[in-house]
């Protein structure tokens, strides 16, 4: 995804190699078309197994379907690619391709890969999933929408469906992007699922290196954000550094500990970049700071909902999934509001016309 600078494979071996610091990794099947699973496995040789955490994901088929440009591969449930029937024998052989090039027998957790509106209501998609867990292929299962940010109401409404045999959801939850993964939190506690948040770091500002103007390489995915969001950030950052410094910890690591005041999440992965700004911290740093952080929640609900208020976002981004006012065919990343997803949004107080638009 072109972030930051690029590292070299024994740095990057190293990086990812878990221990008893860090000991939880992600790795997902269409990053690099297997080469990322891969670079994990020469990274595992000779760890325990059991001093690991693994974390794989599929859905994304680059086996039979062609790239898309920007738009990336399609999803194993295109029409044009297979039919329901076919779902349980993709998940199978794509699982098995991965654990092999990771060198594994099994993840502790396999999560289905940016769904399109299929995979997060089809029967045979989750009949799929469920089946490799009892194959003994993962330990447990899970969704991981994206990769833009929303699809709130097509991950609440599979998490009522499915819920009783989906372990993890992953969203985009942080202090200073709170908007909209929160509105899934309720939904995750009432079916038991524990969620794992990502971009956490909100695309590296909060490691600390990144300064204002600073201009981003052509083909960095953090180009893709507004104009403008580096300042806001920083700006926002500052706000949080009285209490960061309170608990004796850095903004990244107070992020961290933000998510997991959350009774839901049990996991936050921050993105680990080497930037390409002068003085930039060696990538090495920036595990010791994360695995630095206070595994026990140490901010009070009334911090929590402070460093929210720092934080928030609402509106700030047309989102991706079932959206009010979508009109013509469905897309890939985007389609209309169902009746089903506006009775699943009344459920959890989510108003769509108010919550889920951009203002």
């Amino acid at each position: 995804m072109h972030f930051g600078e690029q590292l070299d494979e024994r740095r990057l071996e190293a990086l990812l190699r878990p221990g008893p610091d860090v000991d939880t990794v992600l790795t997902a099947d269409v990053y690099g078309e297997g080469e990322a699973d891969l670079l994990l496995g020469r990274a595992l040789t000779g760890v325990a197994r059991e001093h690991c955490c693994i974390v794989g994901s599929v859905g994304h088929d680059f086996y039979a379907g062609e790239r898309d440009g920007p738009r990336g591969f399609p999803r194993f449930t295109d029409p044009a690619l297979r039919g329901s029937e076919g779902y349980a024998s993709y998940l199978r052989e794509a699982t098995e391709r991965s654990l092999a090039r990771c060198g594994l027998d099994r993840f502790d957790v396999l999560m289905l890969h940016n769904p399109d509106r299929t995979g997060y209501t089809s029967e045979a998609v989750w009949d799929g999933m469920a089946a490799l867990r009892e194959a003994g292929l993962t330990d447990a299962i899970g969704v991981a929408p994206g990769p833009a940010n929303g699809f709130t109401l097509d991950l609440i409404d599979c998490l009522e469906r499915f819920g009783e045999r989906i372990d993890w959801a992953m969203i985009i939850l942080g202090p200073l992007e709170p908007w909209p993964g929160e509105l899934v939190i309720p939904a995750a506690a009432a079916q038991d699922v524990r969620l794992l948040t990502r971009v956490v770091d909100y695309g590296g500002l909060l490691w600390g290196d990144l300064p204002a103007g600073h201009s981003f390489a052509s083909g960095d995915h953090r180009r893709f954000r507004p104009d403008g969001w580096v300042e806001r950030g920083l700006e926002r950052i500052e706000r949080l550094r009285p209490i960061a410094d309170r608990h004796g910890m850095t903004p990244l690591q107070l992020a961290c500990a933000w998510n997991l005041a959350h009774d839901a999440v049990s996991c936050t992965v921050p993105t680990l970049i080497q930037e390409a700004t002068p003085g930039a911290r060696a990538v090495e740093e920036r595990r010791g700071e994360l695995a630095a952080t206070p595994r026990a929640r140490v901010l009070s609900d009334a911090e929590v909902a402070e460093i929210r208020a720092i934080g928030d976002n609402t509106g700030s981004m047309t989102l991706k999934g079932a959206a009010p006012g979508h009109e013509g065919e469905d897309r890939p990343d985007r389609w209309a509001l169902s009746p089903g997803l506006a009775a699943s949004a009344r459920r959890f107080g989510i108003v769509p016309e108010r919550d889920l638009v951009a203002w």
